[in-house]
């Protein structure tokens, strides 16, 4: 675990997240229907292979920050395909992927491993919430294989809800891992719940949270929560973003457009107040190397 090192390298400059990873194996030939979706990737050698290019691509794109293909190797999710006791393996397996990535690709900056973690339902759907006890219960062994696999942080994403998220941020931040969390949004720039950002962020910064901020939402339609973040945990906290490109299927999981080409995505994000930006569902490589170029 890289811990100390994230928090210094988040204070002292500007971090580049990497792009999606789900949408960008589903380019690559990589089977990620439904239900597993990407953790399709992690179910035999070949697909495994394509996962660490994928991260190698990013990091040589210019990502700090590699993100975990775990966004659906818990036990819930897994449970749908008949591998519900597979999580903690494929959760390591995930891990250790992206730490072989790290490895394959020099450089004389730290590279930091975020380990994924969103809804236990569908990120969409806040109304399928599960009871605060099964929120607890489930999430609490995600997070405890995450931090075991040694992650350097803990990147809660896609939430559609202000108690799903102060739960997981609670079991997250007792763990002494970094925290980040991130919400998706309606066209209103609410939570998909109706709630606010503003009480979101009232309830999980005192929680010890690193940064916070939005995701999966079209590209040019970050700016307005984020404003909202900005103004409500005040201008020197981090925020985070990563917008997509596309739209979701209930069939498939993501369809992929051309919506955004790198260059129109960078003049959004040049706009956005972030400390870490990247890519969500749809975004490549390419977005990521002109992140970095135009954060230059």
């Amino acid at each position: 675990m890289n811990t100390t090192s994230f928090l210094s390298a988040l204070q002292s400059h500007q971090l580049i997240l990497d792009g999606a990873t789900g949408t960008e194996l589903n380019r690559r030939g990589v089977d990620t229907g439904l239900p597993l979706w990407s953790a399709n990737a992690l179910m035999n050698d070949r697909d495994a292979k394509i996962l660490q290019q994928i991260h190698e691509d990013y990091l040589r794109a210019g990502a700090d920050i590699i993100t975990t293909n775990t966004f659906r190797t818990h036990r819930r999710a897994l449970a749908l395909s008949g591998n519900a006791d597979r999580a903690l393996e494929l959760t390591r397996r995930a891990v250790n992927i992206a730490r072989a990535a790290i490895a394959n690709v020099p450089s004389d900056k730290p590279h930091f491993v975020a380990g994924s973690i969103s809804t236990l339902e569908d990120c969409y759907r806040p109304d399928l919430v599960p009871p605060d006890d099964e929120l607890r219960a489930e999430h609490s062994e995600r997070v405890h294989h995450l931090v075991e696999c040694g992650v350097d942080l803990i990147l809660i994403e896609t939430i559609n809800t202000i108690r799903e998220a102060v739960i997981m941020a609670r079991l997250a931040t007792i763990t002494g891992t970094p925290v980040v969390v991130s919400f998706v949004y309606d066209c209103d720039g609410r939570i998909l719940s109706s709630e606010t950002l503003t009480e979101a962020a009232s309830q999980l910064l005192p929680l010890g949270i690193c940064a916070i901020g939005v995701n999966c939402g079209p590209t040019p339609t970050l700016a307005k929560p984020l404003a909202e973040l900005q103004t409500a945990c005040g201008r020197d906290f981090p925020l985070i973003a990563y917008g997509n490109i596309g739209y979701a299927d209930e069939k498939v999981g993501w369809v992929n457009t051309d919506s955004e080409n790198p260059n129109a995505y960078c003049e959004h994000a040049s706009q956005w107040p972030v400390k870490i930006v990247g890519g969500c569902c749809g975004t490549t490589p390419d977005h990521i190397a002109q992140l970095k170029s135009s954060l230059k």
